[in-house]
Protein backbone atom coordinates (compact mmCIF):
# COMPACT_ATOMS: atom_id res chain seq x y z
CA UNK A 1 0.00 0.00 0.00
CA UNK A 2 2.69 2.62 0.89
CA UNK A 3 4.51 1.68 -2.67
CA UNK A 4 1.59 2.29 -3.84
CA UNK A 5 0.54 5.38 -2.32
CA UNK A 6 4.26 6.78 -3.48
CA UNK A 7 3.64 5.70 -6.92
CA UNK A 8 0.60 7.93 -7.30
CA UNK A 9 2.01 10.92 -5.88
CA UNK A 10 4.71 10.59 -8.28
CA UNK A 11 1.82 9.97 -11.02
CA UNK A 12 0.16 13.60 -9.83
CA UNK A 13 3.05 15.38 -9.87
CA UNK A 14 3.98 14.40 -13.30
CA UNK A 15 0.25 14.95 -14.26
CA UNK A 16 0.18 18.45 -12.44
CA UNK A 17 3.53 19.51 -14.03
CA UNK A 18 2.67 18.65 -17.66
CA UNK A 19 -1.37 20.41 -17.17
CA UNK A 20 0.61 23.41 -16.17
CA UNK A 21 3.11 23.64 -18.89
CA UNK A 22 0.29 23.23 -21.27
CA UNK A 23 -1.41 25.69 -19.96
CA UNK A 24 1.82 28.07 -19.81
CA UNK A 25 2.11 27.31 -23.44
CA UNK A 26 -1.23 27.85 -24.73
CA UNK A 27 -1.88 31.52 -22.66
CA UNK A 28 1.42 32.61 -22.35
CA UNK A 29 4.87 30.77 -22.80
CA UNK A 30 5.15 31.78 -26.46
CA UNK A 31 6.00 35.41 -26.23
CA UNK A 32 8.03 33.98 -23.36
CA UNK A 33 9.87 31.76 -25.74
CA UNK A 34 10.53 34.54 -28.03
CA UNK A 35 12.33 36.96 -25.60
CA UNK A 36 14.28 34.06 -24.34
CA UNK A 37 15.51 33.42 -28.12
CA UNK A 38 16.48 36.54 -27.91
CA UNK A 39 18.66 36.97 -24.92
CA UNK A 40 21.04 34.53 -26.90
CA UNK A 41 23.58 32.56 -24.35
CA UNK A 42 22.16 34.12 -21.29
CA UNK A 43 19.14 32.25 -21.04
CA UNK A 44 21.01 28.90 -20.89
CA UNK A 45 23.12 30.55 -18.24
CA UNK A 46 20.83 31.63 -16.18
CA UNK A 47 19.35 27.87 -16.00
CA UNK A 48 22.57 26.48 -15.52
CA UNK A 49 23.35 28.34 -12.49
CA UNK A 50 19.52 28.36 -10.90
CA UNK A 51 20.39 25.01 -11.68
CA UNK A 52 23.71 24.50 -10.11
CA UNK A 53 22.52 26.57 -7.22
CA UNK A 54 19.47 23.86 -6.29
CA UNK A 55 22.09 20.65 -6.52
CA UNK A 56 24.71 22.79 -3.68
CA UNK A 57 21.91 23.57 -1.64
CA UNK A 58 19.88 20.83 -2.08
CA UNK A 59 16.36 22.08 0.03
CA UNK A 60 15.66 24.08 -2.84
CA UNK A 61 13.59 22.29 -5.83
CA UNK A 62 15.59 21.04 -8.61
CA UNK A 63 13.55 19.22 -11.28
CA UNK A 64 11.47 22.83 -12.08
CA UNK A 65 14.69 23.70 -13.91
CA UNK A 66 14.73 20.31 -15.90
CA UNK A 67 10.73 21.01 -17.06
CA UNK A 68 11.59 24.46 -17.88
CA UNK A 69 14.87 24.21 -19.45
CA UNK A 70 12.74 21.58 -21.72
CA UNK A 71 9.82 24.06 -22.19
CA UNK A 72 12.07 27.60 -22.84
CA UNK A 73 15.11 25.99 -24.46
CA UNK A 74 14.14 23.22 -26.61
CA UNK A 75 15.46 19.27 -25.96
CA UNK A 76 18.41 19.85 -27.47
CA UNK A 77 19.08 22.71 -25.75
CA UNK A 78 17.89 22.15 -22.72
CA UNK A 79 18.89 18.66 -21.58
CA UNK A 80 22.96 20.06 -22.74
CA UNK A 81 22.31 22.58 -19.92
CA UNK A 82 20.73 20.62 -17.63
CA UNK A 83 23.34 17.68 -18.07
CA UNK A 84 26.21 19.87 -18.02
CA UNK A 85 25.20 22.17 -14.71
CA UNK A 86 24.50 18.69 -12.78
CA UNK A 87 27.73 17.34 -13.88
CA UNK A 88 29.59 20.81 -13.21
CA UNK A 89 27.83 20.90 -9.59
CA UNK A 90 27.24 17.51 -8.71
CA UNK A 91 31.16 17.29 -8.79
CA UNK A 92 31.39 20.50 -6.75
CA UNK A 93 29.27 18.76 -3.67
CA UNK A 94 31.47 15.45 -4.03
CA UNK A 95 34.74 17.22 -3.90
CA UNK A 96 33.43 19.56 -1.33
CA UNK A 97 32.49 16.33 0.85
CA UNK A 98 35.45 14.49 0.01
CA UNK A 99 38.16 16.82 0.35
CA UNK A 100 36.83 19.16 3.42
CA UNK A 101 34.60 16.80 5.06
CA UNK A 102 31.42 17.02 7.34
CA UNK A 103 31.64 20.41 8.77
CA UNK A 104 31.68 22.37 5.33
CA UNK A 105 28.49 20.31 4.12
CA UNK A 106 26.28 21.07 7.03
CA UNK A 107 27.15 24.26 7.11
CA UNK A 108 25.68 24.63 3.06
CA UNK A 109 22.78 22.29 3.61
CA UNK A 110 21.51 22.63 7.18
CA UNK A 111 21.06 20.02 10.00
CA UNK A 112 17.79 18.26 8.45
CA UNK A 113 19.31 17.55 5.38
CA UNK A 114 22.74 16.28 6.65
CA UNK A 115 20.61 14.07 8.66
CA UNK A 116 19.44 12.48 5.33
CA UNK A 117 22.58 12.36 3.50
CA UNK A 118 24.30 10.59 7.08
CA UNK A 119 21.80 8.12 6.36
CA UNK A 120 22.78 7.40 2.88
CA UNK A 121 26.23 6.39 4.67
CA UNK A 122 24.79 3.66 5.65
CA UNK A 123 24.40 1.93 2.58
CA UNK A 124 28.08 1.41 1.57
CA UNK A 125 27.70 2.98 -1.86
CA UNK A 126 30.99 2.57 -2.04
CA UNK A 127 31.42 -0.91 -2.69
CA UNK A 128 28.26 -1.16 -4.99
CA UNK A 129 28.49 0.38 -8.27
CA UNK A 130 25.04 -0.48 -9.30
CA UNK A 131 23.29 0.58 -6.73
CA UNK A 132 25.04 3.95 -6.86
CA UNK A 133 24.30 4.20 -10.56
CA UNK A 134 20.83 3.72 -9.33
CA UNK A 135 20.31 5.96 -6.57
CA UNK A 136 21.81 8.79 -8.67
CA UNK A 137 18.73 8.55 -10.85
CA UNK A 138 16.63 9.62 -8.58
CA UNK A 139 15.51 13.13 -7.18
CA UNK A 140 17.74 12.58 -4.42
CA UNK A 141 20.89 12.96 -6.49
CA UNK A 142 22.12 16.29 -5.17
CA UNK A 143 22.00 14.94 -1.34
CA UNK A 144 23.63 11.91 -3.12
CA UNK A 145 26.67 13.91 -3.89
CA UNK A 146 27.12 15.09 -0.67
CA UNK A 147 27.26 11.44 0.79
CA UNK A 148 29.24 9.88 -1.52
CA UNK A 149 31.51 11.97 -0.81
CA UNK A 150 31.70 11.97 2.71
CA UNK A 151 31.78 8.05 2.30
CA UNK A 152 35.25 8.44 0.76
CA UNK A 153 34.40 7.14 -2.59
CA UNK A 154 37.12 7.63 -5.64
CA UNK A 155 36.44 10.15 -7.69
CA UNK A 156 36.61 7.68 -11.01
CA UNK A 157 34.00 5.74 -9.78
CA UNK A 158 31.37 8.32 -8.55
CA UNK A 159 32.46 9.99 -11.78
CA UNK A 160 31.08 7.19 -14.62
CA UNK A 161 28.36 6.22 -12.06
CA UNK A 162 27.09 10.13 -12.01
CA UNK A 163 27.18 10.36 -15.99
CA UNK A 164 25.09 7.38 -16.51
CA UNK A 165 22.62 8.54 -14.25
CA UNK A 166 22.52 12.22 -15.55
CA UNK A 167 22.16 10.71 -19.09
CA UNK A 168 19.32 9.29 -18.57
CA UNK A 169 17.13 10.58 -15.59
CA UNK A 170 18.39 14.60 -16.89
CA UNK A 171 16.79 13.67 -20.35
CA UNK A 172 13.41 12.58 -18.99
CA UNK A 173 11.65 16.07 -17.30
CA UNK A 174 13.37 17.75 -19.97
CA UNK A 175 11.13 15.71 -22.53
CA UNK A 176 8.39 16.03 -20.95
CA UNK A 177 8.64 19.91 -20.62
CA UNK A 178 9.79 19.80 -24.17
CA UNK A 179 7.21 17.66 -25.71
CA UNK A 180 4.60 19.83 -24.05
CA UNK A 181 5.45 23.10 -24.89
CA UNK A 182 6.07 22.38 -28.32
CA UNK A 183 3.46 19.56 -28.61
CA UNK A 184 5.10 16.41 -30.10
CA UNK A 185 3.42 13.83 -28.78
CA UNK A 186 6.44 11.29 -29.75
CA UNK A 187 8.69 12.95 -27.78
CA UNK A 188 6.08 12.96 -24.83
CA UNK A 189 5.45 9.50 -24.62
CA UNK A 190 8.91 8.27 -24.90
CA UNK A 191 10.01 10.67 -21.95
CA UNK A 192 7.08 8.93 -19.62
CA UNK A 193 7.94 5.41 -20.30
CA UNK A 194 11.07 6.63 -19.44
CA UNK A 195 9.80 8.13 -16.44
CA UNK A 196 8.41 4.43 -15.34
CA UNK A 197 11.40 3.05 -16.16
CA UNK A 198 13.13 5.24 -14.29
CA UNK A 199 10.89 4.75 -11.44
CA UNK A 200 11.34 0.74 -11.67
CA UNK A 201 15.57 1.62 -11.41
CA UNK A 202 14.94 3.31 -8.69
CA UNK A 203 12.96 0.78 -7.07
CA UNK A 204 14.95 -1.61 -7.29
CA UNK A 205 17.99 0.01 -5.98
CA UNK A 206 16.28 1.26 -3.07
CA UNK A 207 15.62 -2.34 -2.37
CA UNK A 208 18.53 -3.62 -2.78
CA UNK A 209 19.70 -0.75 -0.41
CA UNK A 210 17.81 -1.97 2.68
Amino acid sequence: MRKLRKFLSILFFVAIAIVLIYIIQNYGIEPLRIQVANMGIWAPLGIFILRGISIILPALPSSAYSLLAGSLLGFQTGYFTILISDMVFCQTAFFIARNYGRTPVRKLVGIKAMKRIESFNQNQLEGNFFLMTGLLMTGLFDFLSYAIGIGGTRWRIFTPALLISLLISDSILVAVGAGVSQGAGILLGLALLGMFALATISGLAKNISK
